[in-house]
Order: C-alpha cells, then sequence, then structure tokens
C-alpha cells in the first residue's frame, strides 16, 4: 500500500487553469512544494492537454531526481491535434494544440498511460486513475463510457497493476455516484473525488466516505476550495469559481455564513477549508491546486493553523439553514 501524505498538491494550475504559467513559474511551484515537504503530486492528460505532465516531469526530474515523490496521474482521454486557434479551451490558456478526446477502451487506457509515461518521463506510476466517468461529465454518453470502462478499461488497469507498471489504481471524479456504482462493481484501491466532500458540501458524502472506511478504499480530496470560492471568499466571488464556472448567489450566501464562523474564531477561511476533509478517517490526503513559491508557503501556514474543534460544528450548523447544494461539476 502506498502511504500518501497528508497534503499534496494538485497539477491543473501549472497546466494553465484559467490564467497563462511559464515554465519557470512551475518549475519553481514544484520545487517549493518539495522543499516544504508535499511529496505527492496529481496530474492528467487533461491539464493543459500534456502541458502539465510535461512540467511535472522536467521539475521532478531536476529536483527530486531520485524519484523519492509519489505521482498520479489519469486514463480516459487521449489527445489529438487541432487546428483550434482559440487562446482558452477547456478552461486551459495558451495550451498546446491538442484536443482531449474521451476513450475508456482498453486500448485507449494503455495508450493514455504509455503517453504519460512519455510526457512525465519516468517508468512507473504510483496511481492511475480513470478520469471524469460520470453523468455530469458526459451526460447521455455516460452509460457507455462506463460500459467501456468495466469491459475494457478497469481490465487494463488491472492488468498494468499486476504487471507492476503502476502501484495502485481507482477513479478521479467529481461525483459522489459515479464511485457508489463502481464500488458495486470492481474492487478500487483509491478515490480521488474533486469538489464533493468540502467545507461547503459536508454531508452528501458521508456514505461514500463510510463505505471506503469499511473496504480499506482510501480517499484523496481534490478541489478542497470547490474551484477557489473558499479562498477567495463572499466579497470576491465575482472573481473566483465554484465548480469551474461563476458561483451562483446560493452559494455565495453560504460562504458569507462560514465566513462569520471562522471569523468569528479568527480563523481564515482557506485554512478551515483546507484542514477540514481530512477530519473524515477515509481520507489519506487533500490535494489542493498550487501555482507559485508564495502559494505553496501560503498553503503549508493554512495546513498548519490551528482550529478548534467548535468550529466545526458552527459551521455545519451555519449550513443547516439553507438546503444542500445541487452540485455539479
Amino acid at each position: 500500500m502506498i502511504q500518501l501524505p497528508p497534503l499534496g498538491m494538485g497539477c491543473a494550475a501549472i497546466g494553465n487553469l484559467y490564467r497563462f504559467v511559464d515554465d519557470q513559474l512551475a518549475d519553481e511551484t514544484v520545487a517549493a512544494a518539495l522543499a516544504n515537504g508535499i511529496s505527492y503530486f496529481d496530474v492528467a492528460p487533461h491539464y493543459g492537454f500534456g502541458l502539465a505532465e510535461e512540467r511535472l516531469g522536467r521539475a521532478l526530474a531536476r529536483h527530486d531526481p531520485t524519484q523519492h515523490a509519489i505521482v498520479s496521474t489519469k486514463v480516459g482521454r487521449l489527445l489529438t491535434s487541432t487546428d483550434s486557434d482559440a487562446v482558452e479551451r477547456h478552461g486551459f490558456v495558451g495550451a498546446p494544440p491538442l484536443e482531449p478526446v474521451f476513450d475508456y477502451t482498453h486500448d485507449g487506457v494503455l495508450r493514455s498511460h504509455e503517453a504519460s509515461l512519455a510526457r512525465l518521463g519516468r517508468d512507473w506510476i504510483d496511481i492511475l486513475f480513470a478520469h471524469d466517468l460520470g453523468t455530469a461529465t458526459h451526460g447521455e454518453q455516460a452509460a457507455q463510457h462506463l460500459r467501456d470502462f468495466l469491459d475494457g478499461g478497469y481490465p487494463a488497469l488491472r492488468r498494468l497493476r499486476d504487471e507492476g507498471a503502476v502501484g495502485e489504481i481507482g477513479i478521479g471524479v467529481n461525483e459522489i455516484a459515479v464511485c457508489q456504482d463502481l464500488l458495486d462493481r470492481v474492487e478500487l484501491d483509491v478515490v480521488l473525488l474533486a469538489g464533493r466532500y468540502t467545507l461547503l458540501e459536508q454531508d452528501e458524502a458521508a456514505p461514500l466516505l463510510e463505505r471506503c472506511e469499511r473496504l480499506g478504499t482510501r480517499i484523496v480530496i481534490g478541489g478542497p476550495y470547490n474551484s477557489g470560492i473558499l479562498v477567495e471568499g463572499s466579497a470576491r466571488a465575482a472573481a473566483s469559481h465554484f465548480n469551474y464556472a461563476p458561483p451562483p448567489p446560493e452559494v455565495i450566501a453560504r460562504v458569507a455564513r462560514l465566513e462569520q464562523v471562522c471569523d468569528t474564531y479568527g480563523v481564515p477561511l482557506a485554512a478551515a477549508a483546507l484542514q477540514f476533509p481530512k477530519r473524515a478517517p477515509a481520507v489519506a490526503s487533500v490535494i489542493p491546486g498550487l501555482v507559485g513559491p508564495d502559494q505553496v508557503r501560503a498553503t503549508m501556514c493554512l495546513a498548519a493553523r490551528a482550529i478548534p474543534d467548535t468550529l466545526w460544528d458552527d459551521c455545519h450548523l451555519a449550513l443547516q439553514s439553507q438546503p444542500n447544494l445541487e452540485t455539479a461539476p
């Protein structure tokens, strides 16, 4: 079993998510993460259409030559050429002229894994996740993609794990329902759940967390800030994101209630958001997206901030007067 550290780094931002990041800043981010004790990095072909994997691979080769760091990446999309000259595509700015195409088949998973190895410059990947299965991503095509995965993609993951090409396998998704569905059908070592168990969304994931604890399936929590709103706060919500989109009024209202509680305790909202998921026994690691050494250092401060136990109860109560969010990534 791979021992995941409590805090890791999500690498979408060094793939130019929402804004341009140059190669030097990406390298400095990874170097700062390693220097501050962050040893787990999660990436995907989708992040900047290969750009994040390439940057992470180069940085780790330079700053972690013994390959001490843990790396997870994902399958489910293949990258193909595009003639689009749009500055932003799928949220990524200034990315290479490539387009992600969904492919959860046996061959597609093996091809994706091989391409990731080349971009990362590694001969082994610690954790390989199937990326973005579920209805919120695929709509009417969700059932077909799930069949492709169960019939071919999942056996390919098992084969890679059994042959020692990867350490562990799992899924990386934004939806709770597809996690429960797959746990009914297959064995998963790790589930990466992004944005569905946060300070802002506390209750819907509880059955999944309890089930994973019983099964021994570890959970990695991505998106602990719900795409940024739990860092920017209600006052700056107009410039922020919730689930990769502008935050709706009901989300801003819930964030304001959480801010009031945190202000009462003198605790930054971002610190509470970062630390909240680790209170669940099934959660092995939390992986906020990071870009820039300053953000790395600020994150370490947030992770070390002392938080009274009573704050968690008060935050939960503050959300009860407003119904749970209808969430979709």
